[in-house]
């Protein structure tokens, strides 16, 4: 429709289409999508006309109500049932899919319309924005900077061969580390987790184990499949992941895990809090809360506030290392960071916080020390799972992720149909016969075997929508 000068109707025709699947999910559910892009473009448009913090501050708590409500409600009775020990009746409240990111999203886009960051945009354009469906689920979180400007694009809506073709590679890539090596990997952790207070050793750190790769594949499984879907449609989303696991600390960790959340969490509420501004030990306790508060947006529980306080813990060593000065070699760096990773994965996963500790507990040994090896047969998946997990465990540690490898970068878009592409020239390299001929083998290899997989198995969400 673009092509063709119609403009309008290719963005109606995708926001249509990105409504649909949303409501595949829980129809529902739409209104609330609906009623929360109307208020927020209108609350938007004010902000844009008089830069009144009062009508800031309400638009804000009405997003963040709203959230709360849906996500946190029943967490918050339960917790006052439980603590006061007297009888309260708590509703089944069902999360909209998705609430979290198209809910971060539209108050960053607040906060930058009443500092006059934005410019007048369409309620079409922005109604697409928010509800764009390669991140509506479970991200990555958009800034309107970055996105809207590329909808306005008129070269955006002219076919790009190039961007077909490496956007279906990535998702490709996307889809076989959700099906192929994320799900297969689902039957060892639940096996473990299911099972905290009973595990030796081994067990409990081949399911530590089990859950830290299943998710790391789920995610970035998930983040190509976004950025290959958007891709093919000429829009460059943001980077959301970046071999996580080979950070060299936890500062380094958080700059490449989830890197639109921890982004939106420093620059919407750990810089105006004050972030190191005032002193060291202002600088923990903001970077504290920031911590505990990014735990509880991932899930309405103990456990998850508990994993963000250990991450707000650990990036406090961090800093105060710093400050001593003493560097470690890259390779015990690396191994530290990992190990507290996967640890904090313990608290994240399990189900309740007695849970996390029993396992945690074994992991460190409290439990008693590994003694013979037919305790690896005693795993869930045995020798086999053994080998899994170390030849995955060398994967994270050593391989470039796919984006790196394709050398895609969101802050070079396409310029029209003759253009080559992303930054690094990424439809260069599948110029290059001998790279492209391996690379358009090897993914339809892999798409082969994802069809065949998803044909006879059962379906498998990603472990980011519930959050």
């Amino acid at each position: 429709m673009g092509r063709f000068g119609f403009r309008q109707a290719a963005v109606i025709f995708v926001f249509l289409s990105s409504l649909w699947f949303y409501s595949f999910w829980n129809i529902y559910y739409l209104p609330i999508l609906l009623l929360s892009v109307v208020v927020n473009f209108c609350f938007g448009r004010a902000l844009e006309r008089n830069r009144n913090k009062v009508l800031l501050a309400f638009a804000i708590f009405l997003n963040l109500g709203v959230l709360a409500y849906f996500k946190y409600f029943v967490f918050f009775m339960i917790s006052i049932r439980d603590f006061a020990g007297i009888s309260l009746a708590v509703p089944e409240i069902t999360l909209p899919l998705g609430i979290s990111f198209f809910t971060f999203t539209q108050v960053a886009y607040l906060v930058d319309a009443y500092k006059s960051k934005t410019d007048k945009t369409q309620l079409t354009i922005y109604s697409l924005f928010v509800t764009y469906f390669p991140h509506l689920i479970a991200g990555p979180i958009l800034y309107h900077k970055h996105i809207i400007p590329q909808f306005l694009r008129k070269e955006n809506y002219y076919p790009h061969f190039p961007n077909l073709q490496l956007g279906f590679i990535l998702f490709i890539f996307g889809l076989f580390k959700k099906v192929i090596i994320a799900d297969s990997l689902s039957a060892w952790t639940t096996a473990a987790y299911a099972n905290a207070h009973n595990l030796t050793m081994v067990q409990a750190w081949a399911g530590a184990l089990s859950y830290t790769l299943q998710i790391y594949f789920d995610f970035s499984g998930y983040s190509e499949m976004a950025i290959g879907l958007a891709l093919m449609m000429n829009i460059h989303l943001p980077i959301n992941f970046n071999s996580p696991y080979q950070a060299n600390s936890i500062i380094a960790f958080w700059r490449r895990w989830h890197i639109t959340l921890s982004s939106f969490l420093k620059n919407y509420l750990y810089i105006p809090l004050g972030g190191s501004r005032c002193g060291l030990s202002r600088k923990i306790s903001n970077l504290m809360l920031t911590m505990l508060l990014g735990g509880l947006w991932h899930g309405a529980g103990w456990t998850f506030i508990f994993w963000g306080g250990l991450h707000g813990v650990f990036l406090t060593i961090n800093h105060l290392w710093r400050r001593i000065g003493i560097a470690l070699p890259v390779f015990l760096s690396r191994a530290a960071t990992f190990l507290a990773v996967v640890y904090a994965w313990v608290f994240f996963r399990s189900p309740t916080l007695a849970d996390a500790v029993s396992f945690s507990q074994t992991m460190l040994g409290f439990k008693g020390l590994p003694g013979h090896w037919s305790e690896i047969q005693a795993m869930p998946g045995g020798y086999k799972q053994a080998f899994v997990l170390a030849f995955l465990l060398l994967v994270v540690q050593l391989m470039p992720d796919t984006l790196k490898i394709m050398n895609y970068d969101e802050r070079k878009e396409s310029k029209g149909p003759n253009d080559s592409g992303a930054v690094g020239n990424p439809a260069d390299r599948l110029k290059e016969v001998g790279f492209g001929i391996t690379i358009g083998i090897i993914a339809g290899i892999l798409a082969f075997v994802c069809l065949k997989q998803m044909a006879g198995g059962e379906p498998s969400e990603f472990l980011y929508f519930q959050f």
